[in-house]
């Protein structure tokens, strides 16, 4: 496990932390299709917080795309690098997240962010802040729609609609189990959105969320536990 200073010269204000935004938003790669699915490796990653202590724990767990099998894991202790504001929820959970990933043994192929990409207010989510800075493909697979809309998907497992800031489509509302509500996908960085549902479907053959964040999300619970347990006093 890494432990994970706030680098030097973080965004400490939103007002920095938007001017960070605008200025690598045009870094986005929106023309690339990504990896296909099922092929290599793809990494979830995921972070939990203890604010009290003043702690983040960040996962990065590696599968074989075909196989769904565990290839590697890594976690990273850090401090927690930003105040809690909505829509720059990157600045809290970047540094760690990045720390995981540098961890990790062998190469993440793409990776799967437990949230936004370009369905985001500012059409930067965690999803596109991770893949400019690591220029890999990205995409998010979030649990909510954020403050966009959508028409409720077709019962079966795969089908999809748009997921709308007004007239344009920032990402789709998926259905990844029958009858189950779906979750909301959205292209980071070097990958269509096509190819991150095709992705998303790949990685849920048995649950709603992939089996990426399930993992990733599981990984980060034990290690914050592990790490806030070795703060208490003995």
């Amino acid at each position: 496990m890494r432990t994970v200073s706030i680098p030097a010269g973080w965004p400490a204000t939103e007002e920095q932390a938007r001017a960070v935004q605008d200025e690598l938003r045009t870094e986005v790669v929106l023309d690339e299709p990504g990896p296909p699915p099922g092929t290599g490796h793809v990494t979830g990653v995921d972070v939990a917080y203890d604010d009290e202590r003043d702690v983040v724990a960040a996962a990065a767990v590696v599968l074989d795309a075909a196989t769904l099998e565990v290839v590697a894991e890594a976690t990273a202790i850090g401090r927690i690098s930003f105040p809690y504001v909505p829509g720059l929820l990157a600045f809290r959970e970047i540094p760690t997240v990045m720390a995981a990933l540098d961890a990790l043994p062998c190469p993440p192929g793409l990776v799967v962010c437990d949230g936004y990409g370009l369905a985001h207010p500012r059409r930067f989510g965690l999803a596109s802040h991770l893949g400019v800075l690591t220029g890999l493909p990205t995409i998010g697979v979030a649990k909510n729609p954020f403050t966009f809309t959508y028409d409720d998907p077709h019962t079966p497992r795969g089908s999809a609609s748009p997921l709308l800031a007004g007239t344009e489509e920032v990402g789709r509302a998926l259905r990844t189990r029958e009858s189950v509500k779906p979750v909301f996908v959205s292209v980071g960085h070097r990958v269509t959105l096509d190819n991150a549902c095709a992705h998303t479907l790949a990685l849920t053959p048995q649950y709603r969320l992939p089996e990426t964040t399930r993992r990733s999300d599981s990984l980060c619970r034990t290690a914050l536990k592990e790490a806030t347990e070795a703060l208490r006093p003995r």
